[in-house]
């Protein structure tokens, strides 16, 4: 499904305000609307996009890229210990995933953390059960301290040290199953064991500094897939 270094993301206090939630709120519902046209489609015979393969390098200027050829870079590291706060939930399509991640990043975990003086501490993330319809799913966001108070539904748990190889991908979301695709050849390749369920950081905000979209070539999703 649905981020810098992972520890880097994981480590530093990120901008995390209203503006940037409105901007979670416009990417996710129209991503999964995205994805969701791209599955009316999936019965044509088309050729799947060249994906650009690099070990621990960022997308720079000199790179070219076409408009159907995602980019992923590929980093074999350590994710540090961390905390998240987080609400499970279940959608019965696409459209109605990215509404409910939205309201989860914008409101839920919002509210808590701000009732509990707390702050986050990396960018959302979320855990997939399933690639497919319906959707069972784990939202979350990595926070300084355990809250005081919990309300109802949402979680705080710990997340240990371990070691993960992660696709740093740069392209339309609905292109991120070469990601997945890939990570599990180089799991098998290296053979190597799933330590712990994948997950994704959204680790760009999706808007500029004017408030519009942006490229999507330019927004850096995060999957890890933690390993032993």
């Amino acid at each position: 499904m649905m981020s810098k270094t992972l520890v880097k993301a994981n480590t530093t206090l990120v901008k995390f305000n209203s503006f940037r939630f409105l901007g979670l709120m416009m990417y996710v519902v129209l991503i999964f609307i995205g994805s969701s046209c791209n599955e009316n489609d999936s019965n044509k015979n088309e050729t799947p996009p060249t994906v650009i393969r690099k070990k621990d390098k960022p997308v720079g200027k000199s790179d070219t890229v076409s408009r159907s050829t995602p980019i992923i870079n590929i980093s074999d590291t350590v994710s540090p210990a961390f905390s998240v706060l987080s609400v499970k939930d279940s959608a019965f399509n696409n459209i109605r995933l990215g509404e409910k991640l939205a309201m989860i990043y914008a409101d839920k975990l919002d509210k808590c953390m701000k009732s509990n003086k707390i702050k986050p501490f990396g960018p959302p993330m979320a855990w997939y059960k399933t690639q497919k319809a319906p959707f069972f799913f784990e939202a979350a966001i990595p926070v300084n301290k355990k809250p005081a108070k919990l309300p109802k539904g949402i979680v705080f748990k710990k997340i240990p040290q371990t070691r993960v190889i992660v696709a740093h991908f740069y392209g339309p979301y609905e292109e991120t199953v070469q990601a997945y695709q890939f990570l599990k050849d180089w799991l098998k390749e290296n053979k190597k064991t799933p330590a712990a369920a994948p997950y994704e950081i959204y680790v760009d905000d999706p808007l500029d500094e004017n408030g519009n979209l942006k490229d999507p070539y330019k927004v850096q999703t995060d999957i890890v897939f933690p390993y032993r």
